[in-house]
């Protein structure tokens, strides 16, 4: 049954009382102790010991710590159903799977069952806003299934609509389209992207469905800078024919040259660094070292569950080990030693929630102020010894939390999570609808073709030659005596 929660009912002001709180406004800043005051949709007060309208309901934050939900800027939210699936696959493998061979197989059912779960495991974790990242919509009912279940689910979203199946000009060309895409532009719970990737193709065929953003006001966000499938001249077409803006979001772009990053930069645009899909599948290395030399904005994505986790604090955590790793080995490499870290923990955490936030121009989101939505998340479990002690709180998140110890979780100033669990919510409605998907897509694959699409091949290694085998050495001793 789902867990119903009495004492949060609409329009039931809420405070958080006595947490350490992170309202990323400016700097480091830790309010400590510190409540914070939610009515209706908006935070109405930060501070200590808040006065607050009676009849409030009270939530005990102390040891905890509180910060503004955080934002995920891409993430295929259709393919959850197919969670952890494609865990040993390289990027081909995935564009071998998804756009050539089983990724048509998707009906608008199947959609609708990973965005629900998608959309669950979000808020959760905390994520309190996602853009899916959704091109997984061959036809319109496909694309009605996907808002239907955000819809269901009480999370804040961003529908960002694509199709791998077809050129992005010609899904975009009708007017079918564009009615569709003029029900969603400027909703608040639910709002719309474009979702597609410049090829680099000369004759720059991504050209329409550009106007059609433009004309739509719609963002557009694209895959840039994945090795081997979208490079520099992509970036050059969308310059020189004036589509870089700086609501453009562009995913990934690990694998780009400087002049790009110039033009990304000047343009005004943001990059979401998805740091366990470059370091994993093959994009190129997670690009944060070299986007803060050009000070371009930069948000956090999982990117997908069929490999990776559906949560924030794994970002954050493995983006600050890739950029660390990476300054380390070019120090290494030249003979140096590193002895300050350029990037620090509050700025991932930063990234989590006022960089999400920007990237997908809602100032209302990301921080804790006065007047801003009330998407909010408490971190406190008092069962774990990993709980305490906290003592530098942006460490703490950004190295020692996960998702179970997400207490409570407000979005739009409703409590969706509450004492570690999820509220008003089917969970068992959601799995009935997960297994039907599987089994839809297996018995249609067929077992051999599910087995071998779960477990490629795993290329030989060789073994060099080592000169200095065992027995060799075992001789040498028994010759020195």
């Amino acid at each position: 049954m789902p867990n119903t929660t009495s004492g949060f009912e609409p329009g039931r002001p809420v405070v958080l009382r006595g947490g350490m709180v992170l309202p990323m406004t400016e700097g480091r800043e830790v309010l400590d102790p510190a409540d914070v005051l939610v009515t209706g949709e908006t935070i109405t007060a930060v501070g200590p010991d808040l006065q607050v309208p009676e009849g409030t309901a009270e939530i005990d934050a102390s040891g905890g710590i509180v910060m503004p939900g955080m934002i995920d800027t891409h993430r295929h939210m259709w393919q959850t159903a197919m969670r952890g699936y494609g865990a040993d696959w390289t990027l081909t493998q995935y564009f071998v799977w998804y756009y050539l061979e089983h990724g048509k197989r998707f009906r608008p059912d199947d959609i609708h069952a990973g965005n629900v779960l998608a959309a669950l495991e979000a808020v959760d974790a905390g994520v309190t806003t996602v853009v899916d990242w959704s091109h997984g919509l061959q036809t319109l009912d496909h694309a009605d299934a996907a808002v239907d279940a955000l819809r269901s689910v009480p999370g804040r979203f961003v529908l960002a609509y694509g199709n791998i199946q077809a050129p992005p000009a010609e899904w975009t060309g009708t007017p079918e389209f564009r009615d569709f895409a003029g029900r969603l532009i400027g909703g608040d719970m639910l709002g719309f992207q474009l979702a597609f990737d410049v090829v680099g193709d000369p004759s720059f065929p991504e050209r329409p469905a550009f106007e059609v953003a433009r004309d739509l006001g719609a963002p557009v966000t694209t895959h840039a800078g994945v090795w081997g499938a979208t490079s520099d001249e992509g970036i050059k077409q969308m310059h020189d024919h004036g589509f870089m803006t700086p609501e453009t979001v562009y995913v990934h772009a690990a694998s780009l040259s400087a002049d790009s990053y110039h033009r990304i930069a000047a343009t005004g645009g943001s990059i979401s660094v998805s740091t366990e899909s470059e370091q994993s599948a093959g994009q190129g290395y997670p690009p944060t070292w070299v986007l803060r030399e050009h000070d371009i904005p930069v948000s956090l994505s999982m990117d997908t569950s069929v490999w990776w986790s559906g949560d924030l604090f794994s970002a954050m955590r493995t983006t600050l080990g890739a950029d660390r790793c990476r300054m380390h080995l070019e120090a290494h490499n030249r003979g140096d030693t590193v002895t300050h870290c350029n990037l620090r923990a509050d700025q991932v955490v930063e990234w989590a929630t006022r960089g999400g936030a920007r990237a997908i121009g809602r100032d209302d989101l990301g921080t804790l102020a006065p007047g801003k939505k009330a998407d909010v998340v408490l971190i406190k479990n008092d069962d774990s010894p990993v709980s305490f002690p906290v003592l530098n709180p942006y460490g703490h998140v950004a190295f020692q939390a996960q998702r179970g110890d997400v207490h409570t979780v407000l979005v739009n100033g409703r409590v969706v999570k509450h004492d570690h669990r999820l509220v008003d919510v089917d969970l068992a409605a959601a799995r009935r609808e997960v297994e039907a998907t599987v089994e839809y897509l297996r018995s249609s694959m067929g077992e051999q073709a599910w087995a071998d699409g779960m477990n490629p091949d795993v290329p030989e290694t060789k073994i060099l030659d080592n000169p200095y085998t065992y027995t060799d050495y075992r001789s040498a001793q028994t010759r020195t005596r």
